[in-house]
């Protein structure tokens, strides 16, 4: 089958509450795929709440109703430009449906969401997933080097509780 067809086939949808259980499977894959299981927190329900919201964006690839992979985004301000961007935060495809045009259809998808506002879409990729890098950049993203912190309420309560 030639590349065109599969991607044809290829369905692109927002989702909605009712794909609660398919996202919170998605964001377990990635989760497990990436090594932080342990950091998954939100629950089905959880993911019925968020993905009524209109600041979130969840973006389902399917193709003859199996799920392939999805991208999820927030629009939220970036505080320099006074503007709103969308925060990407990930774009997963499961392993059987990579190297078919997914993550690119499911990309191009979001890029057509911020394209009536010309929002900048921004994103981090860990320094050593040297692939995504590279679609990354085939895509004509920009890559630069930022450290990453987070700060957990474990490590600052602390800090509050000696100024008491």
């Amino acid at each position: 089958m030639r590349e065109s067809t599969v991607n044809d086939a290829i369905r692109i949808r927002q989702a909605g509450p009712d794909d609660a259980a398919v996202v919170d499977a998605l964001v377990r894959e990635i989760a497990a795929h990436e090594g932080e299981s342990e950091h998954v927190g939100a629950t089905p329900d959880r993911w019925r709440e968020v993905l009524g919201r209109a600041d979130v964006t969840v973006l389902l690839a399917e193709r003859d109703g199996e799920t392939l992979g999805y991208v999820s985004a927030q629009r939220r301000l970036h505080m320099w430009s006074g503007e709103d961007i969308l925060a990407l935060d990930d774009l997963f495809v499961r392993a059987e449906a990579r190297d078919g045009g997914v993550g690119r259809r499911l990309m191009t998808a979001l890029a057509e969401r911020a394209a009536a506002e010309r929002l900048v879409i921004r994103w981090e990729v860990k320094p050593e997933n040297e692939a995504a890098q590279r679609f990354y950049r085939r895509l004509g993203g920009t890559l630069f080097p930022k450290v990453v912190v987070r700060w957990l309420p474990e490590s600052y309560l602390p800090l509050i509780e000696d100024k008491a």
